[in-house]
């Protein structure tokens, strides 16, 4: 390290240092030779989400948002609550951080590198074999996440257009270990181009969220440069002081450099006095905001662009309405998350598939038989298993979600289409399918849980066989009665 020190003989004692560290960052985004279309590799992809501000927020931000709402589970004809809760306990203890994190952790490394992949392995059990299904709430399960460099070699994918698996991975190897098809999914950020190699994956695969961005990625470090200059110079003082003359004795020389230093040193509360031609004003730099404003904003437009995505999503606004209200920003980035979650289908099916063995199994077939005799205490585990994975739905609920008072209005609109329904068929309708009508307006009115907190519980057997009692009759008066 070398310190310069020293006296400018009128001005105050000032110290630099400098030292031998650099910033792979700067070294490589500040770079000449970065222009637009060049290709980042693994390295600089690596650089960008590590340290620069919106690597991060490129690659994660998306995904937290798709995931920021649990999926809504559903199994018709089954024991749905029980089933429910067990698959939710398995999914959130898998492979010890949940199954969420899992999938965010698959999802973020291919943004990052153009492709990445998700391994389920069972201690000390080859990875070339199928996953032992039948046992495998009993095994030792562990998921790891596979970056490119890991899978370098495997997942080149074929470019012959009449082989079957044109573009498609069909097989991964890691470090000369292959793993079954059943192990694994593979996930790329956008589809492979034909002969179209990707330095970042090492394949003709998908491409790395900041391809596109690289440039503007480049030209945002280059604000953040200004920003730091210019917060260094806003704090100068510019002190306009009457010349001592021609000849300067150190007396003079003495009394000037005290007199730099009061005013650097003067704070809130002091007195500073000053000659009445001279004056002292802070620089001047309200002529840099616009323009640097104006970059800045487009850089984060450009970035944005480049990687698909909203612009607000990087610019960090609060949306003027919020997504309650459906503002026209919060459809964009809805529609936005549908897309991104669709592409998310293919991790969540893998994993559901290994949670619902895991959390289904027979060990706690035996309690559902006991809890529900009637109805699985003949059935075959296979079977019923087979069943509950055959009727299992999860769908993502919608992210524009309506304030309650429009969803009131919604239940209240259909309310009203129930009942003038049942007031229309009712009276052509003979005892067992009013039984059948009466039932279904109750389950209308239970699903409208904003307008009711109770359910109402009907009994169809009972309403289909009920007869209501005939009016009496009014005793008849016999005319004379009516003489007077």
């Amino acid at each position: 390290m070398a310190v310069n020190s020293g006296v400018d003989n009128g001005a105050s004692a000032y110290l630099s240092t400098t030292n031998g560290l650099s910033s792979s960052l700067l070294d490589l985004l500040v770079a000449d030779e970065i222009v637009p279309g060049t290709d980042p590799s693994y390295q600089i992809c690596k650089i960008i989400y590590s340290y620069h501000p919106l690597g991060a927020k490129m690659a994660e931000s998306p995904i937290g948002m798709a995931q920021s709402q649990e999926r809504d589970i559903s199994i018709p004809g089954a024991p749905e609550d029980d089933l429910k809760l067990a698959f939710r306990n398995e999914w959130d203890k898998t492979g010890v951080i949940g199954a969420d994190v899992i999938i965010y952790n698959l999802m973020k490394t291919s943004r990052i590198y153009g492709i990445a992949s998700l391994v389920a392995g069972v201690k000390d059990f080859p990875t070339n074999e199928p996953l032992p299904w039948d046992r495998l709430h009993e095994a030792d399960m562990y998921y790891n996440i596979i970056d490119p460099l890991n899978s370098a070699g495997s997942l080149v994918l074929n470019q012959d257009p009449n082989a079957p698996d044109f573009q498609k991975p069909t097989y991964l190897k890691v470090a000369s270990k292959d793993y079954h098809p059943s192990r694994a999914v593979i996930m790329m950020n956008e589809q492979p181009i034909y002969i179209q190699w990707s330095n970042s994956a090492f394949g003709f695969v998908g491409r790395s969220v900041y391809q596109r961005a690289l440039f503007p990625l480049k030209s945002f470090v280059q604000s953040m440069i200004t920003d730091d200059a210019v917060t260094q110079k806003a704090a100068i003082l510019v002190a306009k002081l009457k010349s001592p003359g021609s000849i300067i004795d150190s007396v003079t020389r003495a009394f000037y450099q005290f007199k730099r230093q009061s005013i650097k040193g003067a704070k809130t509360g002091n007195v500073l006095s000053i000659g009445t031609d001279e004056n002292i004003e802070s620089i001047d730099l309200k002529n840099i905001r616009d323009a640097a404003e104006f970059a800045r904003e487009n850089i984060l437009k450009n970035i944005a662009t480049s990687a698909n995505m909203p612009a607000s999503m990087l610019n960090q606004e609060t949306l003027a309405e919020g997504f309650g209200e459906g503002s026209e920003d919060a459809k964009q980035i809805a529609r936005y998350i549908d897309r991104l979650r669709i592409e998310m289908g293919p991790a969540y099916q893998f994993m559901d598939d290994i949670v619902m063995r895991r959390a289904w199994n027979a060990d706690y077939y035996k309690t559902i038989q006991r809890r529900y005799p009637g109805q699985y205490g003949k059935v075959p585990y296979e079977t019923a298993f087979y069943q509950w994975k055959n009727a299992f739905k999860a769908t993502w609920p919608n992210l524009l979600k309506e304030p309650d008072s429009e969803l009131v209005k919604v239940d209240d609109i259909i309310m009203k289409a129930a009942i003038g329904t049942v007031e229309v068929l009712a009276p052509m309708l003979d005892p067992s399918n009013k039984a059948t009508l009466a039932v279904w307006l109750a389950d209308v009115m239970n699903d409208r849980k904003m307008m009711f907190s109770s359910p109402l519980l009907l009994d169809e057997e009972a309403i289909a066989q009920y007869v209501p009692p005939e009016p009496e009759k009014e005793p008849e008066v016999p005319p004379e009665a009516y003489e007077t």
